[in-house]
């Protein structure tokens, strides 16, 4: 069991980080016809526009999110005048509040993708599967919120400030699993699917997210008329 723990949180970010840029890299300079969001708007509208802004939304608040709170290293926040616990505080509620609606999209989403004939008969079944792990990590993520707010209605920063170490640990090239060692096992679970997301990242869609313009999230929505028979 050691072995695999020293695995999963030593040798496979790297692994995962690897296939994440080279993959992205070799897909973009072989295959730019296939680097695309691949809409499926224009073949069913039901539900869309509403799935697609939480799913959008949740899952770059929780980016942002992970980025800052994960990579921010701890006597920043403490000189910036955060304590741990109103720190803690903020990651909860944000975590609740743009993990829910990513699930929500997600699964909405998913779902659209399983029950429709017409978007069904133009998905991949990597478009189907990477829905569904999103919104698998999306719900990984909500589960360890109780067990956060008890960390924090007790007092106990310890757990974030690990988790903070073990990705900083990884960032810097000297990685040190036996941070996380003692973490619940649902930080871990939630852990190795967020980390299996970047592996698989280059044998998606979400490849698009490379091209999305620093406009893209108050872009116009695309005019689609479609022509009606009398």
């Amino acid at each position: 069991m050691e072995f695999l723990h020293n695995f999963i949180f030593g040798v496979y970010p790297y692994i995962a980080t690897t296939v994440f840029l080279l993959g992205s890299w070799i897909r973009f300079d072989h295959e730019q016809y296939t680097w695309k969001s691949d809409s499926s708007q224009l073949l069913s509208r039901r539900g869309m526009r509403f799935a697609s802004n939480f799913f959008h939304y949740g899952i770059l608040g929780l980016f942002l999110g992970h980025v800052i709170g994960l990579l921010t290293p701890h006597a920043v926040f403490l000189a910036l005048g955060v304590s741990d616990m109103t720190h803690q505080w903020l990651a909860i509620s944000a975590g609740t509040l743009f993990g829910g609606a990513c699930l929500l999209g997600a699964i909405v989403l998913w779902l659209r993708r399983l029950t429709n004939p017409r978007v069904r008969a133009a998905s991949r079944w990597m478009d189907i599967n990477i829905l569904g792990w999103l919104a698998l990590t999306a719900a990984a993520g909500l589960i360890t919120i109780p067990t956060s707010i008890h960390h924090a209605s007790s007092g106990d920063a310890s757990t974030m400030i690990r988790l903070a170490e073990w990705v900083q640990s990884i960032l810097y090239l000297h990685p040190d699993p036996s941070l996380v060692l003692d973490v619940s096992p649902v930080y871990r679970f939630h852990m190795f699917l967020g980390m299996s997301v970047f592996l698989f990242f280059p044998f998606t869609r979400l490849v698009h997210i490379w091209s999305a313009p620093f406009g893209y999230l108050g872009r116009a929505y695309q005019i689609v008329r479609v022509r009606r028979t009398r």
